[in-house]
């Protein structure tokens, strides 16, 4: 089951985000913090895929703009890593040639 989804841009700004389960609003900014951390820490040589606490991240990067799904345990690493592929080709025909601006000052449209 999908936990969140994050798109944040390479200086660690959160640009959308959707919660599907309840957290509360002070501990999603140190939630995001971690994950982003954990994330952009990484080189492009290692795993997209990466244990956090109770759950997975899966991660993809565009450009400036890096996508992370938290994931649980039971939940199909390659399936989500496949979903975010397709749901940036979809914000790319749509905005034609998707951006970070796009993306924030056009999040009220996007329906998750």
């Amino acid at each position: 089951m999908i936990k969140f989804f994050l798109m944040v841009n390479k200086q660690g700004q959160t640009r959308l985000s959707r919660y599907y389960e309840h957290v509360e609003i002070n501990k999603r900014t140190m939630l995001e913090a971690e994950v982003i951390k954990n994330c952009l820490s990484r080189s492009k040589d290692q795993c997209s895929f990466v244990e956090y606490k109770d759950f997975k991240l899966v991660y993809r990067q565009y450009a400036a703009l890096f996508v992370v799904v938290g994931i649980d345990q039971t939940e199909n690493e390659m399936a989500v890593y496949e979903l975010i592929h397709n749901f940036v080709e979809v914000l790319d025909k749509y905005f034609s040639r998707v951006s970070e601006l796009d993306v924030s000052f056009s999040v009220s449209e996007i329906r998750l």
